[in-house]
């Protein structure tokens, strides 16, 4: 009797091993996007916090995030970061995944984050 494994068994070895490889890389993939959502918002509470400051020193909400004094916060897609992010004169800050960030893995869906200035985070579907 010969030692050693027939080809039917290492094709199913190798079948098993590329199915648990793609569910592993769905949730890689899914894991860093959580990461990105997440530094998103923490630059959207430094957002809110920046535009009640400056709410109380001039009376009103600044639609401009260069107002705020705050540096490398994109208001357009860059190479630099996964979102982009705008202020309203209400208050209210938005964070926008760019698709096309020259990193990867890419978002394959585009979406974004809110925060109010009460403190209330919206946003479309995403993570």
């Amino acid at each position: 009797m010969k030692k050693g494994f027939t080809l039917l068994e290492l094709i199913i070895v190798i079948i098993v091993v590329g199915i648990l490889a793609s569910l592993g890389f769905g949730q890689y993939t899914q894991t860093i996007e959580k990461g990105r959502a997440a530094e998103a918002r923490s630059i959207l509470g430094s957002l809110r916090t920046l535009q009640a400051a400056y709410y109380l020193e001039n009376g009103a909400y600044t639609a401009t995030i260069a107002d705020l004094g705050i540096a490398n916060v994109p208001s357009s897609c860059t190479s630099t970061h996964y979102f982009s992010y705008a202020c309203a004169t209400t208050g209210t800050c938005t964070a926008t995944r760019c698709q096309a960030s020259g990193k990867s893995p890419q978002s394959s869906t585009a979406y974004n984050k809110t925060l109010t200035i009460d403190g209330t985070f919206g946003g479309t579907t995403g993570y």
